[in-house]
């Protein structure tokens, strides 16, 4: 059974991170879950001794990773689904992904996702990427559309995640919201954890978690909702759904954060309105910043043409 192994020496960290956080914000073994296995089942070395999740590591130690790919299901097909490329080069693309479109195969989605369409893409894996996300820096929720970067090598991709873990990556998103924020523009700064009892929410604890930063923006308003410019510092699972509806204001449509209501006459909205607008890195190999904008989709228009038009005077 093939193994691969890979070594990389920690750089500067702005806080203390556990060994398994760290190595699944690298995004090259995919969930924090599965680095943990690989870890307890000794495939990882601190400094050439088998180490434990909760390891704190300091810049300069040495990781090794060692994994056999066949364990993770792998052997995806390659699937010819259509890709709304914004760029590409050698190193990375960026993809204007469609709402609907999972990012990576998961035990419910084992087809269908943008991993197999890279796939077919690429005609075949790329050198060195997992197997099962390969190129996956972050990603977006199954229902929310928007810009999303990929990398095409391990360099490229090591390089981009630390873009992310040190919040050198710039992220605007258009949401909307119900009601009307007491402030055109505010900060939500709460911890972020899972729900203990509701497993697949995320929730705004007092103690524990993990410090989660958003800023917003009113872009306009027309009861009952309104549109906000939203821009999360940090990356947390569920980030801006949750703090949007802590601050009272859920994502119009989100099945999860939100509770149905009834919409205007003349208005659907088929699934969450929340779209990844804006990107800016600076590209991991050539230094060139870089700047993307993603239309707001059609089955959304109809949502934000609303909120444009104000109502005849009775």
């Amino acid at each position: 059974m093939r193994v691969l192994s890979e070594r990389l020496i920690v750089e500067d960290l702005t806080q203390k991170q556990r060994l398994d956080r760290y190595l699944a914000q690298l995004g090259r073994w995919g969930s924090r879950a599965r680095v943990q296995k690989l870890i307890d089942a000794g495939c990882v070395l601190l400094n050439g001794q088998p180490a434990r999740s909760g390891h704190l590591v300091r810049p300069g130690q040495t990781i090794e990773v060692r994994w056999q790919p066949e364990e993770a299901g792998l052997e995806l097909q390659p699937e010819p689904i259509p890709l709304n490329i914004v760029f590409e080069d050698e190193w990375l693309l960026v993809i204007d992904k469609p709402a609907g479109l999972v990012v990576h195969p998961t035990p419910t989605h084992q087809g269908g996702t943008l991993v197999h369409a890279l796939l077919h893409h690429w005609q075949g894996n790329r050198p060195g990427l997992d197997p099962v996300r390969p190129g996956i820096v972050h990603r977006l929720d199954k229902d929310t559309s928007g810009l999303l970067v990929v990398a095409k090598d391990p360099e490229t991709l090591a390089a981009l995640a630390r873009q992310f873990l040190h919040r050198r990556v710039r992220k605007e998103y258009w949401a909307a919201v119900w009601g009307l924020p007491r402030s055109t523009s505010g900060t939500i700064e709460k911890p972020i954890a899972r729900d203990p009892v509701h497993r697949k929410r995320m929730t705004v604890v007092q103690r524990g978690g993990r410090s989660a930063r958003t800023t917003y923006a009113l872009l306009c308003h027309r009861p009952p909702w309104s549109w906000l410019a939203v821009y999360p510092e940090t990356g947390r699972t569920h980030q801006i759904r949750v703090h949007l509806a802590h601050l009272g204001h859920p994502i119009v449509a989100d099945p999860l954060y939100g509770r149905a209501r009834k919409l205007p006459e003349g208005v659907a909205v088929p699934r969450q309105a929340l779209h990844a607008a804006a990107l800016e890195f600076s590209h991991p190999v050539t230094g060139e910043s870089l700047a993307f904008r993603a239309p707001l989709p059609e089955d959304l228009q109809a949502l934000w043409e609303y909120c444009q038009t104000q109502p005849a005077a009775g």
